[in-house]
């Protein structure tokens, strides 16, 4: 299988770089040069645009950051669209509105051409130690097809139904995340108030049955938040306003764990 891989950011380019070690011919394409440069050792080949990309792919695997480099990257006269063949796939593995896959595969269906959406979760170290979560919505032949390429950077992969699935429990892991963070710190504030050092407080927590992955991001800092705000406030801020917009679409309250990342939104002060 012919690689294509859109995205080479911290999440993106160790992706990338596994899938090349592993053997599959991969073809890369990069908005900023300097993307490219520490695939200068590899047999990676490099695309002028994302249409040449796509017309050198069976498989083209975009992880930009959000629903307008997705739809910038597919678009237009050098997009992947104007250069896919009929037969390939399209694996979004950005974290975006399940819209946008909706929209990119019903476009992509015109030309013969399949579209699933794979949202990762885990970042550059899970990446390394080949234990990458992807989850994946689309059709199951074309998923198989793209496992043994998923398997080079991921384990597990899960198929959780049609198209859009992929992203719609992405968001929600990602809701949940964001509500855990605010409810961590309070915890961890609290107990501060109450004579107990927050990062023994943690240190007890994060073995007991009150530990969270997100507990444990805050690094027993009572004051955790304001670090984390810098780095991925506004991602946070995109994925719960997504969440709130399917569930509006849906007519179906979010309840508490919207409410609780809200909160969380607002200390970090990214409110939705």
């Amino acid at each position: 299988m012919q690689v294509g891989f859109i995205g080479l950011g911290s999440q993106g380019a160790p992706m990338a770089r596994r899938i090349v070690e592993a053997g599959f011919p991969t073809t890369l394409w990069a908005r900023r040069p300097a993307s490219l440069e520490p695939f200068g050792d590899t047999a990676a080949k490099v695309a002028e645009s994302p249409a040449e990309l796509a017309a050198a792919s069976d498989l083209v695997c975009l992880c930009v950051v959000g629903d307008a480099d997705i739809e910038e990257v597919a678009g237009g006269e050098n997009g992947l669209l104007a250069g896919i063949k009929p037969g390939s796939v399209i694996a979004v593995h950005s974290t975006v509105h399940p819209k946008t896959c909706h929209d990119l595969a019903k476009k992509a269906d015109a030309q013969g051409v399949s579209v699933i959406d794979a949202p990762v979760s885990g970042g550059a170290p899970a990446v390394e130690q080949c234990r990458l979560l992807v989850m994946v919505g689309g059709d199951a032949d074309v998923v198989e097809r793209c496992r043994p390429v998923f398997e080079t950077y991921a384990n597990p992969i899960v198929h959780l139904g049609d198209l859009g699935s992929g992203q719609t429990t992405k968001l929600l892991n990602n809701l949940l995340f964001t509500a855990n963070l605010g409810t961590a710190a309070s915890a961890l504030s609290l107990g501060e108030a109450l004579g107990v050092l927050p990062a023994r407080l943690a240190e007890v927590i994060s073995r007991g049955s009150g530990n969270s992955f997100a507990l444990n991001a805050l690094g027993g800092d009572a004051g955790g938040l304001d670090r984390l705000a810098g780095l991925a406030g506004a991602l946070l801020q995109k994925d719960a306003r997504l969440v709130a917009d399917l569930a509006d679409t849906a007519a179906v309250a979010c309840g508490a764990v919207l409410d609780a990342a809200d909160a969380t939104l607002t200390r970090m002060e990214h409110p939705r």
